[in-house]
């Protein structure tokens, strides 16, 4: 572990600056102690005040002798850590994260720490010690009374406030009772990760021997409830084999059942014959594997695996190319065992927590306790366990999504970005607006590590790079085994609906191929990349449309919340019964989302269980498991789903997938939508007949002749790429050039319209030889009762200052927003957008 600790002179004044996790573009100096002095180290959490009140978790960054000049520097209050809790691989890498993304290093590090690692105080409520209700010249009202009645016993939160008056509205309460000197209001340090601990229960020591413990059973034999918990401790933890085992003894939740009480436990330990104590047990963690699992690579995939080794010879990143199920994961474990032979660190990154439930499932086989996971479905306890685990050497292999690339690692050889084109691993809000992929690039160059790009589709950047020598290219054309790509196949929606063979959006070579396939008891995929019941309510007399009342959108119909939600500010509301606009009772919901698509599959196929596979049914940390399980034994036979459908996972019986609407996917205002299309439906195509028997692939359209669908029937990814990148440099789009993005947002659509025209001007004056496009409104114009616009900056990739154009950006910026007509307007930049 890299030690960032530096010897200082106890008797020394030292200051030390701390990255506070909060929105402001500057490092903050704090005194240090003098007892602090020879424990303080770069790297470690210190707690200090920030403000007037509030307590605040800072890293320390820098140590130094040199006083702030501006103002007096507050003492730190505490350090939390006897050891640093980031290494310098992290503060170099925070720091390129903040200044390429354009952001602040606080909210870096605020995105980088598990919550339970970021301390911070809350206002707590006590009763003033000098006042007294009986002698008082003010008068209380009721509820005013039983708060003070209360807050006798203890201090309390806020929320705790709320629940004791059975009101929300406790301002005006806790102002009145300040006022008259009642109360006192004050900021209580509070530790948000707790230590997972278990009540255990050991025979006492001087019943461990034959002799005394059959005269604890003559004792006993009066109270056979005693005697019964006696002998069923005996059962778990054979005391006289090994003395050891009723030293760790046993959780107390085993012993307690219907004939053993918790009570009968209690009086067994208060008469010493049992003693009950506490450990700290992990949260997370996998045995270590019984038998050696080897991989047993194919002749293609070790031919592929010699060529990364070769490529990585030369180059620190290799693209591996490889179509769906020809094997990637194998050669990524072969790999990964090498890595961690050598005693060094290994990230696996994935783009959605689906893909790490099923993938984990393998791994933990493998890797056993080496394992560490993590993932925004993990607890806050969780995720701080996993992140020691890192630290303390734990855990040497992570799998992840895209906030992992956070992680204390100190040692890391290899990282691999499995599915290295999907734009999950691109962070949106809030800030910052960091891009995975690319972070864990720049990461293994401090790091000095090697990067694994894995894909059935790249990216047009990453295949640009690829074929032009920047990374090298490793490809694998064979499925692995016997399986062959599936057939594709076309169902022309305007065709069928013209002779009227469709029914509602299904057309009957969709339905008679899912009617075949379930019939020979094998399963389903079926993708469509809308959520809901309903994308849209519409009345059939007026055409009245429900908007959202705080953003710029249609909403909507959710059935399994009987409500119309907005999917950008979470507003609701009920469906009507009739039009508000002109009072019809004909409400209609048009098109399909996922809930819709299983609704009616259900009814088509009343015998086939159908499950839904998107963000409302995957909240919960085991959401995903549940269903991907359900699917896996074959319990499922049809699974609907959003684009989590289309990532990596690997069925045995899924031998149809069908993409529901294809056109929507084409069909969107953006350069990039043509090859999200491919590679969504050649995704799908992928999860079908991944083993002997050829899959097959239904794609509902009303353009099958589209050039798009010619290039996804003959897999040709290269050509599909060549032609997109032609396309690119045609039209000034990454790789050939970088876009910066900036969004303007105000509640007064004039404000925000004169400020967005002010900044582009003034960029468009002082950036010459740069494209710059706007101000416009994006496609949706208004999110929460903010009015947006965007402007758009192309950059030629050969332009060396870089650096120079965001800070021009930044500074004019800046200038506008100090006229205090828009000092609310909202600047967000966003480099590189997906």
């Amino acid at each position: 572990m890299t030690d960032l600790s530096l010897e200082f002179d106890p008797n020394e004044t030292l200051f030390a600056e701390l990255v506070i996790p909060v929105p402001i573009a500057k490092l903050f100096t704090y005194r240090v102690p003098a007892a602090l002095n020879s424990k303080i180290k770069i790297g470690q959490r210190a707690i200090v005040q920030f403000g007037a009140k509030k307590i605040q978790t800072g890293i320390v960054l820098n140590i130094h002798n040199n006083p702030p000049k501006e103002y007096e520097a507050k003492y730190i209050l505490e350090l939390l850590d006897d050891n640093e809790i980031i290494f310098n691989q992290q503060v170099q890498l925070y720091q390129w994260i903040a200044d390429y993304y354009m952001c602040t290093l606080g909210e870096v590090v605020n995105a980088a720490l598990p919550s339970g690692l970021k301390l911070s105080s809350e206002s707590m409520v006590q009763i003033n010690p000098r006042f007294d209700l009986e002698i008082s010249e003010f008068d209380f009202s009721e509820k005013e009374k039983i708060l003070l009645q209360r807050l006798r016993d203890e201090p309390l939160g806020y929320s705790e406030i709320v629940k004791v008056v059975g009101s929300a509205k406790i301002y005006n309460l806790l102002k009145s009772l300040s006022s008259k000197e009642a109360i006192i209001i004050f900021e209580q340090v509070k530790e948000k990760y707790k230590p997972k601990t278990e009540r255990r229960i050991r025979l006492a020591a001087n019943f461990t021997s034959k002799k005394s413990l059959e005269l604890l059973f003559e004792t006993t034999a009066k109270k056979p409830k005693h005697e019964a918990a006696l002998l069923k401790y005996l059962q778990y933890v054979p005391v006289f084999s090994d003395s050891a085992l009723n030293e760790k003894g046993i959780a107390k939740s085993s012993l307690i059942d219907e004939e053993t009480s918790d009570s009968v436990i209690r009086t067994l330990v208060k008469n010493k014959i049992l003693e009950e104590f506490e450990i700290t047990v992990p949260r997370f963690g996998f045995d270590d594997p019984h038998q050696e699992y080897p991989i047993l690579l194919s002749e293609h995939q070790e031919q592929a695996r010699n060529s990364i080794v070769k490529n990585f010879e030369e180059k620190n990143t290799v693209l591996l190319h490889g179509v769906t199920g020809s094997g990637k994961t194998e050669i990524y474990i072969d790999l990964i065992k090498r890595a961690l032979e050598g005693g060094n660190q290994v990230l696996y990154l994935l783009p959605e927590i689906a893909l790490t439930t099923q993938i984990v499932l393998r791994l933990k086989k493998i890797f056993g306790s080496a394992l560490g996971v993590y993932h925004s479905k993990f607890s806050d306890n969780e995720r701080v366990e996993v992140w020691n685990g890192v630290l303390t050497g734990k855990f040497k292999f992570v799998v992840g999504v895209r906030s992992s690339v956070f992680l204390p690692f100190d040692n890391l050889s290899l990282i691999i970005v499995d599915e290295e084109h999907d734009p999950s691993y691109k962070q949106h809000d809030p800030a910052p607006r960091y891009h995975a992929r690319d972070v864990a690039l720049v990461m293994a160059q401090m790091h000095h590590a090697k990067v694994i790009l894995g894909s059935a589709t790249p990216s047009a950047e990453s295949y640009y790079h690829a074929t032009s020598g920047r990374y090298g290219l490793v490809t694998l054309k064979e499925r692995f085994g016997s399986a062959t790509l599936p057939e594709i196949l076309f169902a022309d929606l305007s065709n069928e609906k013209k002779r009227k063979t469709n029914k509602g959006e299904f057309s009957s070579l969709l339905l008679n191929e899912i009617n075949e396939t379930t019939s020979n008891k094998e399963q389903v995929i079926l993708f469509q990349n809308r959520r809901g019941y309903a994308p849209v309510v519409q009345c059939e007399d007026c055409g009245w449309v429900p908007k959202c009342i705080n953003c710029a959108v249609s909403l909507t119909y959710h059935q399994f919340r009987h409500a119309m939600v907005c999917h950008y500010c979470g507003y609701r509301e009920p469906l009507p019964n009739q039009c508000p606009q002109c009072t019809s009772k004909r409400i209609l919901t048009v098109g399909y989302g996922t809930e819709k698509l299983e609704e009616e599959l259900k009814l088509f196929f009343p015998e086939i269980k159908t499950q839904r596979m998107d963000f409302d049914t995957t909240r919960t940390k085991s959401g995903y498991e549940d269903i991907i399980t359900g699917f896996e034994s074959g319990e499922t036979g049809i699974l609907v789903g959003t684009q989590m459908v289309t990532k990596g996972l690997d069925f045995d019986k899924v031998s149809l997938a069908a993409v529901f609407d294809a056109d929507r996917l084409m069909h969107f205002p953006d350069f990039r939508s043509y090859e999200r299309a491919f590679q969504l439906i050649t995704q799908v195509s992928g999860r079908a007949g991944r083993r002997e028997k050829q899959g097959k692939v239904v794609i509902q359209t009303s353009n099958p002749k589209h050039q798009l669908f010619s290039f996804v029937m003959e897999n040709d990814v290269t050509g599909f790429l060549n032609e997109q990148l032609h396309d690119r440099q045609q039209n000034f789009y990454p790789p050939f050039a970088r876009l910066i993005e900036t969004m303007f947002k105000h509640t007064d659509k004039k404000i925000v319209r004169e400020f967005a025209e002010q900044v582009t001007n003034e960029l468009k004056s002082k950036l010459k030889g740069i494209k710059i496009l706007g101000p416009g409104e994006p496609m949706v114009s208004k999110i929460r009762n903010e009015f947006l616009l965007h402007t758009l900056l192309k950059i030629p990739r050969d332009q060396g200052h870089l650096a120079e154009v965001k800070k021009t950006m930044t500074e004019i910026a800046s200038k506008v927003l100090e006229d205090k007509i828009y000092r609310s307007v909202k600047v967000v930049f966003d480099v590189d957008p997906v």
